[in-house]
């Protein structure tokens, strides 16, 4: 049999976080000084990306975009997507003028 490591800290943590819901859970007080920053910046450029997308939109005719200004102006906003559908809609929701 293997012995398994029980260190106090590592025992208190594992305890707390069960405590607290399970495994899938994480608080910011548990995140390290990096990875907080990463959240941070992830929102940020979340946030930028979703403003562009947006203005541009209200900007633009509706002829020139590909699809209802109202789903995509929906989909930009709420669709928590990582920068996935503002860029999207940079490279699918307008047309090209020729």
């Amino acid at each position: 049999m293997r012995r398994i490591d029980t260190k106090p800290e590592l025992l208190a943590w594992v305890v707390d976080r069960e405590h607290r819901g399970g495994v899938g859970r994480t608080r910011w007080e548990d995140l390290s000084t990096a990875q907080r920053r990463l959240v941070v910046v992830g929102v940020v450029v979340e946030a930028v990306l979703k403003i562009a997308a947006l203005v541009d939109l209200a900007r633009r005719p509706a002829g020139e975009v590909n699809g209802s200004k109202v789903r995509w102006a929906l989909v930009i906003t709420l669709v928590n997507s990582i920068g996935i559908a503002p860029l999207a809609y940079f490279r699918y929701g307008r047309r090209k003028i020729t």
